[in-house]
């Protein structure tokens, strides 16, 4: 008896648009350590996650029609991840600058930066530096530092020219540095 190949991920997509609810649950379970890890770069706490995960599964399936199978399915899947993560940033960032204006937005400087290092937390001294960029700026900065991506594949990503891209990163940088050095220097 021969082993059955498993189905490619493209025949699962085409399944899945035949209605085959299964075959979309399989492209899922596939993927999903992939969504959560690049998800896991921009949210906070689980619930997050959760949120920016389940965002990318959503968006995945309406706009499974779209995939043209020219590419792998995980590169299509890697833009919407971007996509996601993206409006997920900037939707934080006016969250955010609602919370300010109401006066009650927690200043990392209260806590003392060598402490929270000091502490073991460099982790939420990173996500407090970035929530202070532009939701393109964070985006940036996740992709081509912490995740290290080649500006090449950022571009193919985000849909940015790598001159742009390149651009950005450089100014992210830039204010993500004055940031820090700001925050020291109080």
């Amino acid at each position: 008896m021969a082993d059955l190949a498993p189905p490619t991920d493209e025949a699962l997509v085409a399944a899945s648009l035949a209605g085959d609810e299964a075959a979309f649950a399989e492209l899922v379970s596939r993927h999903k350590r992939r969504v959560f890890a690049a998800a896991a770069r921009f949210a906070r706490d689980d619930h997050q996650l959760d949120d920016i995960a389940q965002e990318v599964f959503v968006r995945a399936f309406r706009h499974l029609g779209k995939f043209r199978g020219d590419a792998p399915f995980e590169h299509w899947l890697s833009r919407i991840i971007v996509s996601a993560c993206y409006d997920f940033l900037r939707k934080e960032r006016r969250v955010r600058e609602q919370v300010s204006l109401d006066g009650s937005e927690w200043d990392m400087r209260d806590a003392g930066i060598d402490a929270a290092i000091a502490a073991g937390r460099a982790r939420e001294l990173v996500h407090w530096a970035l929530a202070r960029l532009a939701p393109d700026e964070q985006l940036i900065i996740t992709l081509a530092e912490l995740e290290e991506r080649p500006m090449k594949e950022i571009a193919e990503l985000t849909g940015w020219s790598e001159s742009n891209v390149k651009v950005r990163a450089f100014r992210a940088r830039q204010n993500l540095k004055k940031i820090l050095e700001t925050t020291h220097e109080r």
